[in-house]
């Protein structure tokens, strides 16, 4: 069987864990950041772990990471 292609984009925005979880960081940090509130903004620089309905796409466009 061929080789599989790794999604590009998404290895470089996630990142698995040894127990299998996939990190992620939080979306709407890039811009626009007069009108969110500090502590929101705070609040976005934390990562977070990919939601259990998603995880097993994730796993198909990273075929080598998990």
């Amino acid at each position: 069987m061929p080789k599989l292609k790794t999604h590009s984009g998404a290895s470089k925005r996630l990142r698995f864990t040894k127990t299998g979880k996939i990190k992620r960081a939080h979306a709407f940090k890039s811009h626009i950041l007069n009108k969110k509130d500090t502590k929101r903004k705070r609040g976005l620089r934390q990562a977070a772990y990919a939601d259990a309905t998603n995880v097993g796409a994730l796993k198909h466009l990273c075929p080598y990471n998990n």
